[in-house]
């Protein structure tokens, strides 16, 4: 190989290897390309761990056609090389660990007629494989503060003429010298970036802990919807049928979408818990039906010292007794808010509220429920107050806002706007920013109809029980069709039974009922000849 083509492979592998993002590719494209620089038959990286060895990662022979570690998924035969004696002192009899202590190139024409190193090791392994090792270049991988990172050992220099066994010239040393340099920089880049990554999702599994810990009514969603919403995006990204069609996820596509959904909800740390989690309609710290029952039983103790002072009759007090009774019942029944209130339901709150009086220990008289109580208790649907659920609706803005101030990597610029669309509508009448269908990304949509399909499936709210697979269906299709979710994405998640796949993840056996797909609002079949790529 003269010099021009080795210049121009040299500048290439370096262009390479600062662009390869999986480890395991980088560490064959190191390997491989010492091995083709110098014309060597094997050779092998270790690479420096925390508890102080070598540890091998990758091993080539190509002359057995021995292919370990790396990509090839074959484990690796050999233990790891610790790199000091058991009395604490650095083992310099081995050359891979003398190469790491001392950084220096250790080149060995042949092995077995030198007594510098122990290389008994490589002498059972050559009989084990039968094999023969002979020339040995060993090179210490030093990143850019000069540290030793790992040791690249190049084995039997080829005469690419003769086929015979040389020693490693020294223009070959300085190349792959070079080269485990740049090697080591490159390595060192990916496994900082690497943990950087991890720190990062870390941290936001840090944060959903946070929201966990304070509300547990919150803390499986920031899970879930992550998972489904991927589930959705890959269906999209299999289907090749449709106005989606188009759509591809790279993996750096995926990974923005994960981060993506497992931030959609951070803005929840702010919300205050007793909003979060009000299971009833008069919950705050506590569940204030406990006091309108005390008030009934002082107005029930008043109703028996009228009696006993002869003050009404005793038919009218067990009528007023049972009366009492029945108002508190019905009382306890809205608080739960499971059903929607009727117009004669309110009404009934608001005559009951001034039907019964109390009086405190100072004399004062007052009605059975507060004007706040009776606001409460006449909420239409569920257990917020409009005030309440804009509290809530609140930690989209917060969420927004929070992603927005960070100094987002190009790979990742979209998260705020993916994390921020799941509760916009199709139509524009969501919030917080009223979207329309065409001012959304495909990913944000996606993650709009898992937050509803968890939201309606969940069975750790403490408002409501998790509905079953043919109710959330049901209302899915609803939605569908009122223009709150994207219709096309519905189809795929139907087409490609996106909620069976979710479904046997997450929900309770108790709620994957019979299905009938003809009675789903908005469910179209698929069209004829459609087939649905298999799930991996």
């Amino acid at each position: 190989m003269n010099q021009k083509t080795v210049l121009h492979e040299f500048l290439s592998v370096g262009l390479s290897l600062s662009s390869e993002k999986d480890i395991a590719q980088l560490l064959e494209k190191i390997l491989q390309t010492a091995m083709r620089f110098t014309n060597s038959d094997a050779g092998s990286i270790y690479l420096v761990q925390e508890n102080s060895t070598l540890n091998f990662e990758i091993v080539h022979t190509k002359s057995r056609d021995l292919h370990w570690g790396g990509t090839s998924g074959m484990p690796i035969d050999a233990s790891p090389i610790p790199l000091f004696n058991t009395d604490g002192e650095p083992d310099l009899s081995r050359v891979a660990c003398y190469t790491y202590h001392r950084a220096e190139t250790v080149n060995i024409p042949d092995v077995y007629n030198t007594s510098e190193f122990d290389f008994s090791g490589t002498h059972a392994m050559d009989k084990r494989n039968h094999y023969h090792s002979q020339s040995f270049l060993t090179i210490p991988m030093k990143n850019h503060e000069s540290e030793v990172i790992g040791v690249l050992q190049l084995i039997n220099a080829v005469d690419p003429f003769t086929s015979e066994i040389i020693p490693f010239s020294d223009s070959n040393q300085s190349i792959i010298e070079a080269l485990a340099s740049q090697a080591a920089v490159a390595l060192t880049n990916r496994t900082l970036i690497n943990h950087l990554e991890k720190l990062f999702e870390s941290f936001i599994s840090l944060i959903n802990h946070a929201i966990d810990d304070k509300s547990p009514y919150t803390g499986g969603h920031c899970n879930r919807v992550p998972d489904l919403t991927m589930m959705l995006a890959d269906a999209v990204n299999r289907c090749s049928y449709g106005p989606l069609s188009s759509f591809h996820l790279t993996e750096e596509d995926r990974h923005e979408l994960k981060i993506a959904g497992l931030l959609h909800d951070c803005g929840k740390i702010t919300t205050p818990v007793h909003v979060v989690d009000k299971a009833t309609k008069l919950e705050k710290i506590f569940d204030r039906i406990e006091l309108i029952q005390t008030r009934a039983e002082i107005i029930l103790r008043d109703i028996q010292i009228d009696l006993s002072q002869n003050l009404i009759t005793e038919e009218s007090a067990n009528k007023r007794h049972q009366q009492l009774i029945d108002d508190f019942n019905f009382l306890s029944h809205c608080n739960i808010g499971v059903e929607s209130m009727h117009n004669s339901d309110i009404e009934r709150v608001h005559a009951i509220a001034k039907d019964y009086q109390w009086r405190d220990l100072s004399g004062t008289v007052h009605s059975l429920l507060s004007e706040e109580e009776v606001k409460n208790l006449t909420i239409r649907a569920g257990t917020l107050t409009p005030e309440e659920r804009q509290i809530i609706n609140h930690h989209i803005d917060t969420t927004i806002a929070m992603l927005e101030k960070l100094p987002w990597p190009k790979h990742l610029k979209n998260v705020p706007e993916y994390a921020g669309g799941h509760h916009e509508r199709m139509d524009g009448k969501g919030y917080p920013k009223g979207l329309t269908r065409e001012q959304m990304s495909i990913p944000a949509r996606c993650m709009g109809i898992a937050d509803i399909f968890e939201a309606l499936t969940a069975q750790d709210r403490p408002y409501k029980k998790g509905k079953t697979l043919s109710e959330s269906l049901h209302i899915l299709g609803k939605m569908k069709l009122n223009g709150h979710i994207d219709p096309d994405l519905f189809d795929i998640f139907m087409w490609e039974k996106v909620y069976e796949e979710y479904a046997e993840k997450f929900l309770d056996q108790n709620l994957i009922d019979h299905l009938d797909l003809s009675q789903v609002p908005g469910y179209q079949p698929p069209p004829t000849g459609y087939n649905s790529p298999a799930r991996t």
